[in-house]
């Protein structure tokens, strides 16, 4: 039973009370982790606090709590979590704690999930029952036009605080490829104050008004990998023994890329010159000379992979005192003359310090008349960015013998 109410008492508020058995539920960004604490607030129909407050904390790293026999005299209530939480872009555990807020009707409830669509939409909320409107409608209001935000429809999405990032349905995709699209490459520190950001911008009129914070979700969705956020999740629900579904969120990350016409940066900077020398990924470089040290240089945003592929020519790395920073790269393919040298850490500087050398048989090679000696060879360089399937971008470097100009 999740509630009943007394037959005969003089006290009309003793008359209306509410008793809760138990409420339960989750706290996901990623989920968030032991030791998070919980407060569950009552309000009144205006949604003010009546100062009557229920306290817990999550006890493992599946963000998820309790509280058992609550009594409340009004069904409205805010739930408060505050705690670290797993960030599913980088695959790891936040390094700063986040707070997230839900508001709920808990009259025929007794599960509530707190998340970042149930959070977004508390300031609207109240913003909307202020000026007179029903909590359920200005709740369901509230709900489209955060979803609008990300060019969804979906009016019988189910409230937020029913959706579970770790469950099958298109409606736990929504709420997963949202979560993910705020994230983005952002600090934690950052997704804090684009969540405070964000939300009182809707807050009167619930539209996304101020142009940058929609310029920093489309940047965030192009920085997005998400072939290694469906990783990273499902890792982390096996690791914790949690038999999880990742629906197919990929498809509303994709319908925000397709919606916005924001001619977003470069998620990969290649700087003109690395530690070494001249950068060869660098557009602009295409002439390089044997037995000259250069760099193969990148700068990656967080949340981004970038995969190098070089083909048709001979090079060599340096290994020792020092290898390839942030670079992890495969054998040398001999029969096509190429090599294949991919990103290990998203966010990070890449660098590598590389020296080039002429093969003495190369077909198309410029051979130098009469003494049949090759003084230029040429190699494709393939950038596959953000570990996409093909390549992004591609040019072609020209390397001279330094001894046979």
């Amino acid at each position: 039973m999740f509630s009943c109410e007394t037959e005969t008492n003089d006290n009309p508020e003793e008359s209306n009370l509410i008793l809760k058995e138990e409420i339960n539920g989750l706290v996901q960004k990623g989920p968030f982790i032991n030791g998070t604490s919980i407060t569950i607030s009552e309000l009144d129909t205006a949604l003010i606090q009546t100062g009557k407050t229920f306290s817990t904390q999550i006890l493992d790293n599946k963000g998820r709590f309790e509280l058992r026999q609550i009594e409340l005299i009004s069904q409205f209530v805010e739930l408060k979590a505050d705690g670290f939480y797993y960030n599913e872009i980088i695959g790891d555990v936040s390094s700063v704690q986040l707070t997230l807020y839900a508001l709920s009707d808990l009259s025929n409830k007794n599960t509530l999930n707190v998340n970042i669509l149930s959070h977004l939409e508390k300031s609207r909320i109240r913003y909307l029952v202020s000026q007179g409107e029903e909590f359920s409608n200005a709740k369901k209001q509230a709900e489209e036009e955060i979803l609008y935000i990300f060019f969804i429809n979906k009016p019988d999405l189910p409230e937020s605080e029913m959706l579970d990032i770790s469950k099958d349905g298109d409606d736990n995709a929504i709420l997963l490829a949202i979560s993910i699209i705020i994230q983005g490459g952002s600090t934690d520190a950052e997704l804090s104050e684009l969540l405070a950001n964000i939300s009182t911008d809707i807050r009167e009129d619930g539209e996304l008004n101020d142009p940058n914070l929609f310029e920093q979700l489309t940047v965030n969705a192009h920085l997005l990998n998400p072939g290694q956020i469906r990783e990273n999740l499902t890792y982390r629900y096996e690791d914790m023994g949690v038999e999880a579904t990742i629906s197919n969120f990929e498809k509303y990350v994709e319908i925000f890329r397709d919606s916005t016409d924001y001619d977003y940066p470069g998620l990969t900077e290649y700087p003109e010159y690395g530690e070494y020398g001249e950068n060869i990924l660098y557009a602009d470089n295409t002439d390089f000379k044997t037995k000259t040290p250069y760099s193969m240089a990148a700068n990656l945003s967080v949340g981004t992979g970038l995969k190098v592929i070089l083909t048709g020519g001979l090079w060599g790395i340096q290994i020792l005192p020092v290898g390839p920073k942030n670079w992890t790269k495969s054998q040398y393919n001999v029969s096509d003359q190429s090599q294949v040298f991919t990103s290990t850490e998203t966010g990070k500087d890449c660098d590598l310090k590389m020296l080039f050398t002429i093969p003495q048989i190369s077909k198309g090679d410029t051979i130098d008349p009469p003494h049949g000696i090759i003084t230029k060879d040429t190699i494709l360089i393939e950038y596959y960015e953000n570990m996409s399937e093909m390549p992004t971008k591609s040019k072609t470097i020209y390397i001279e013998d330094k001894d046979n100009k």
